[in-house]
């Protein structure tokens, strides 16, 4: 690798493993983000996903701030906040306290997704009218302005979140499809595409989102984070083991059939019908598997040939001790200074 590798950083779904309490998760996180920060990592994002056994998910703000207590250097933010679901306001305040907390230290990924299915995502919403509305750019505009300002005479220029005397944090939108990079470009933007489920090839997308870049400061550049799945071991036969589980859980979990991350046992004895392994099969090449070296290497093609200017991984693994050495084997193949 080159003296300075490319950014790495860690999305972290909280997963929940077979036979453990869902709540020791979260502990497992804290745990996961102190190696990320002692193994070198740029970034620690937090997701959002609501009623799903498998994951928990479900208040990166509130874990946002957990981690980056119990960090002192490593960015912390949201992959992402799904601003459908939330006030802009609450999230604007969000931030900024957030932002006055861990100073310099924040991000805010949003993404327009509900992160659930349409049942759970009506109850957060509240209304079939919010769930079916297409209106993400007024969201949008409306959570800068409670920090900017809004034009006079509309009815909320009286409100500013709190406190004011601290920015939005640099902000991100997340995306699996051609819109996420449009809104981002559009908008002046970071940009994440998510290309451990998007089935689109990021080059394209990436690609669009930087050339139709619209900076909001005169200074502005795009900036394109490229998200990915990787499982690594020290032997490339432990690797595809750790992996088995991992394709079994997206199986449940795509199959409607959703719960905790099973062991490479469970997958082992698992009576997989021919169905089953053609989809898994097809799935394969959206994870990057094997030893340091090898997912190091499959890594840095996939980045360079989707033109980002970063990634973040990140890793379902049933055992947290043998997910927090993936992280820590990754980290010293590419390359990262360790802290």
């Amino acid at each position: 690798m080159t003296a300075e590798p490319m950014p790495l950083s860690v999305l972290d779904l909280s997963p929940v493993p077979t036979g453990t309490r869902p709540s020791q998760a979260l502990h497992k996180t804290l745990e996961l983000a102190r190696t990320a920060e002692a193994a070198g990592y740029h970034r620690y994002w937090l997701a959002e996903h609501h009623n799903i056994r498998s994951v928990v998910s479900t208040s990166p703000e509130v874990m946002i701030a957990a981690v980056a207590a119990a960090t002192s250097t490593i960015r912390v933010g949201s992959g992402g906040i799904m601003l459908p679901n939330h006030s802009p306001l609450k999230v604007a305040e969000t931030f900024r306290v957030l932002g006055g907390l861990y100073p310099d230290r924040i991000d805010l990924g949003i993404g327009r997704a509900p992160g659930t299915d349409q049942r759970t995502a009506l109850a957060l919403r509240r209304s079939r009218d919010a769930l079916t509305a297409d209106d993400f750019p007024e969201q949008y505009a409306e959570l800068r302005a409670y920090v900017e300002g809004f034009p006079a005479g509309h009815p909320f220029e009286p409100i500013s979140a709190q406190p004011d005397d601290v920015p939005l944090p640099p902000v991100w939108i997340l995306g699996s499809s051609t819109y996420g990079g449009q809104a981002a470009a559009a908008l002046g933007t970071g940009f994440a595409y998510a290309g451990h489920f998007g089935t689109l090839d990021p080059a394209g997308v990436i690609s669009a989102y930087k050339e139709n870049f619209q900076p909001v400061e005169p200074d502005g550049q795009p900036r394109a984070m490229l998200a990915l799945a990787a499982i690594v071991a020290e032997t490339e036969e432990r690797a595809q083991q750790l992996a088995r589980a991992n394709a079994l859980s997206m199986l449940r979990l795509r199959s409607g059939r959703p719960g905790p991350l099973p062991s490479p046992e469970e997958a082992e004895s698992y009576p997989w019908s021919e169905a089953e392994e053609a989809a898994v099969e097809e799935w394969a090449g959206l994870v990057s598997v094997g030893t340091p070296d090898q997912v190091a290497a499959d890594l840095t093609r996939r980045a360079q040939s989707a033109g980002a200017d970063e990634l973040i991984i990140t890793t379902n693994i049933h055992d947290p001790a043998e997910r927090r050495q993936s992280f820590e084997l990754l980290a010293n193949a590419w390359g990262l200074k360790p802290r």
